[in-house]
C-alpha cells in the first residue's frame, strides 16, 4: 500500500501596503541605504499601520485568497496552525480569530511559537495530522507584525524586520509528492542571545519594564549570525545526505530570509547556485514566521509538479530545521 502523504496543494501571501524604505529609515536612526543592503541585502519592508490591527489581519487575508485561490469551502477546513511570535493577544489564539475571520466553522485551531523556524514546525505537524488520516484539510499560516515588538531607535534591529505572512493548504495523496521529510531542532541555551525581555510571565509588564523598553526584540547579532549560518547550513545538507540527494537534484532552496550572507552560506554548503534560490528580503525584510510561506507564494508560478524543494530556517529559541519537499502541482 503506498505511503499517504500531506500535500501542498495552494499557497497565498499577503503583506500590508505600506513599504518602510531604507531611505526613510535613515531619517529615524543613525544607518543609511548602503550599509543596510550590504549587511542584510534589505532595500524596504513593509508595516502593518492602524488601530486594532494585529498578525490575525495578516492571516485573515492570507487565508480567504487561499480559499478562493483553491476553490475551498471554509467549512471544510479542519485545522488551522498559526505560527507566530507575534499573536494579537497572550489568548485566545490568533489561529482562532483567523479562523473565525474566514468562516472555518468546522476547524479546531492553535498556536505555535517557535520564531523564523515557527512554519516550518507548524508545516510538518499540520503534515502529520494528515498522514495518519485524522484531517483531509489543514491550514497552516505563517505570519508576524514584527513591528509591533521593534524599537525604532535600535538600529541593530529595526532595519532588519517587516510585517507579512503566508498560508498553504495541506491535503492527503498517494503520490510521491509532499512533505517527504523533515529534521527539527532546538537549544533553550541561545535564548539570552535573541528574545524579548519582558511582558510574559517571568517579568509581566511595568512601568518599569515600559521605561526600560524591554518589550522590544532583543538580538545579539554577531553570535546569532555565527549560529544561523552553522547551524542552517549544516541541516540542509543533512535532510540532502538522509534522502540522497545531490545538488542537481534540488529544484529550489527556500531559506528563511534573514540575512542574504546566511542564505549565500547555506546555498554554498548544499553546493546549489544561486539560479536556485529563493529570495525576496530585499523587498520583505525579515517576516520571521511569514518568511518561507511568502517565498513560496513569490515563485509559486515557476514551480513544477515534482521539483524538490529543501526549506530552511534558524529561529530565536534557538530554533532550526530543515524540511524536504516535493512541489505537488504545475503552475496554475
Amino acid at each position: 500500500m503506498k505511503q499517504t502523504r500531506a500535500v501542498i496543494t495552494g499557497v497565498q501571501g499577503w503583506v500590508p501596503d505600506y513599504v518602510l524604505t531604507n531611505r526613510e529609515l535613515e531619517t529615524m536612526v543613525d544607518t543609511n541605504d548602503e550599509w543596510i543592503v550590504t549587511r542584510t541585502g534589505i532595500k524596504e519592508r513593509r508595516i502593518l499601520k492602524g488601530e486594532n490591527q494585529g498578525t490575525s489581519i495578516i492571516g485573515i487575508n492570507a487565508v480567504k485568497g487561499l480559499l478562493e485561490k483553491t476553490n475551498t469551502a471554509a467549512e471544510d477546513i479542519d485545522l488551522i496552525i498559526c505560527a507566530t511570535v507575534t499573536p494579537d493577544m497572550p489568548f485566545p489564539a490568533t489561529a482562532n480569530i483567523i479562523a473565525d475571520g474566514v468562516g472555518a466553522k468546522n476547524s479546531f485551531s492553535f498556536d505555535i511559537s517557535a520564531a523564523c523556524s515557527g512554519f516550518l514546525y507548524a508545516l510538518t505537524m499540520g503534515s502529520q495530522f494528515i498522514e495518519t488520516g485524522m484531517h483531509k484539510k489543514v491550514i497552516v499560516v505563517g505570519a508576524d507584525k514584527m513591528s509591533s515588538i521593534i524599537d525604532y531607535k535600535d538600529r541593530a534591529t529595526c532595519i532588519i524586520f517587516g510585517d507579512g505572512g503566508g498560508a498553504v493548504l495541506l491535503e492527503s495523496t498517494k503520490e510521491e509528492v509532499g512533505v517527504m521529510d523533515s529534521l527539527l531542532h532546538a537549544d533553550g541555551s541561545g535564548a539570552p542571545y535573541l528574545h524579548m525581555k519582558a511582558g510574559g510571565s517571568r517579568k509581566p509588564a511595568s512601568l518599569e519594564t515600559i521605561n526600560a523598553r524591554e518589550h522590544f526584540a532583543f538580538q545579539e547579532g554577531s553570535t546569532v549570525f555565527k549560529f544561523a549560518v552553522t547551524n542552517m547550513a549544516e541541516v540542509s545538507a543533512q535532510i540532502m545526505q538522509r534522502n540522497n540527494l545531490k545538488p542537481e537534484d534540488i529544484a529550489w532552496l527556500v531559506p528563511h530570509q534573514a540575512n542574504k550572507r546566511i542564505i549565500d552560506a547555506t546555498a554554498n554548503r548544499m553546493g546549489v547556485g544561486p539560479e536556485k534560490v529563493m529570495l525576496n528580503i530585499e523587498k520583505y525584510g525579515n517576516t520571521t514566521a511569514g518568511t518561507l510561506p511568502l517565498c513560496l507564494w513569490d515563485y509559486e508560478s515557476q514551480l513544477k509538479k515534482g521539483d524538490n524543494l529543501i526549506l530552511a530556517a534558524f529561529g530565536g529559541g534557538f530554533t532550526w530545521g530543515s524540511i524536504y519537499l516535493k512541489w505537488g502541482y504545475d503552475p496554475r
